[in-house]
């Protein structure tokens, strides 16, 4: 990690201190104190994403007058030039980010973060925030920052699991986790990164699902995919969080069939990914019952959500979601950008999509 830099202003919200990158044990402490931190939120996470692409740590942790301390997890592009640089929490693909503050922070703290980040020299400045962030922080977002609007469907685990089968699966889903009770099919829960290639090589598989799916071609979705997500990066994430990050995996007749990777950090779970060969899982529903089991643990562990993810609305996988309970809650990014590359890009993405026909799942 760099050597950190201190940096003192004056603020409306008085005196604050900037550190950055932030300290990892002042960081790992505000992350504990904070209950609504989620895995994407921690050291662990940026130290993952830092080791797999070409990122450093641009962390920034901000002391008020008070004894007031949150730290924004950030990363900045390596080997740019600053007006190149892009700083962001976090980059596409990534999840969300967001303030770690402990007790929540007033208008004016917030409003020093985001005019503290308006400062910086890069070229974009991006933000995805957590649902619970919406009173303060998404209110405090100036004018300089536009919103990206994204949605993550979130399972309420209150009550514990006999609440959450009998009140919020769906009819259906008990059904197929019944039937995937009876059909034969293995499960097996690992802890210690042991199955990662075979998830990997699952995923390979998918990818060949969602290209046709998609009406994308194969080379270019192998191509996309893989690039976003390697194999290195799940290493590196089931290295960083050990216990804390679960592949499930289901197998019929001694081949992997389906799998997802459960990431768990204080009282909160998130499902990262999942994958699976369609013509071994389906004929015995083993997605379905990948997640009764994944969330079925995450009760018995004491968490109160399960992040199940990003979805599109309206899609056949937020269907699926909803299911299982899932709510969708707005996790909006907010952008600042010295030129419009994101609308660019934007543009440049759909054009394609029209001339291959892409259809999202």
């Amino acid at each position: 990690m760099n050597a950190p830099a201190v940096l003192l202003i004056d603020t409306p919200a008085g005196l604050a201190q900037i550190t950055t990158p932030a300290p990892r044990d002042v960081w790992w402490e505000l992350a504990d104190e904070d209950t609504n931190t989620c895995a994407s939120q921690t050291p662990a996470w940026l130290e993952s994403l830092c080791a797999t692409g070409p990122y450093r740590d641009a962390s920034r942790l901000y002391e008020f007058e008070g004894g007031r301390r949150l730290v924004l997890p950030l990363v900045g592009r390596r080997h740019r030039p600053q007006r190149l640089d892009a700083e962001e929490s976090w980059p596409a693909g990534w999840g969300i980010g967001g303030p770690v503050d402990p007790g929540g922070v007033s208008p004016a703290e917030a409003c020093v973060v985001f005019d503290d980040l308006a400062l910086r020299p890069a070229f974009r400045v991006g933000v995805r925030f957590r649902p619970i962030d919406q009173a303060v922080w998404v209110n405090a977002a100036p004018s300089g920052f536009r919103p990206e609007p994204h949605m993550t469907q979130i399972l309420n685990l209150d009550g514990g699991f006999g609440t959450v089968w009998e009140h919020r699966f769906s009819r259906h889903v008990r059904r197929e986790v019944r039937r995937a009770e009876r059909s034969d099919v293995d499960v097996e829960v690992d802890r210690t990164g042991r199955l990662v290639p075979v998830f990997y090589h699952l995923y390979q598989k998918s990818i060949v699902r969602w290209a046709g799916q998609q009406h994308e071609p194969l080379a270019l979705a192998r191509w996309r995919r893989t690039r976003a997500f390697p194999m290195r990066r799940l290493e590196a994430v089931a290295a960083q969080f050990g216990e804390e990050c679960a592949i499930w995996m289901a197998w019929r007749g001694g081949e992997p069939a389906a799998a997802l990777v459960v990431l768990r950090h204080g009282h909160l779970a998130k499902l990262w990914r999942a994958a699976m060969v369609r013509e071994r899982a389906h004929p015995v529903h083993a997605v379905p019952l990948l997640y009764r089991l994944a969330i079925e643990e995450a009760c018995a562990a004491g968490c109160r959500t399960f992040d199940m993810g990003e979805s599109s609305p309206g899609s056949s996988l937020a269907a699926f979601k909803e299911g299982f309970g899932a709510e969708s809650f707005s996790s909006p990014r907010y952008l600042r950008e010295r030129l419009p590359v994101s609308a660019v890009e934007r543009r440049l993405r759909t054009a394609v999509k029209r001339v291959i026909r892409f259809q999202d799942a």
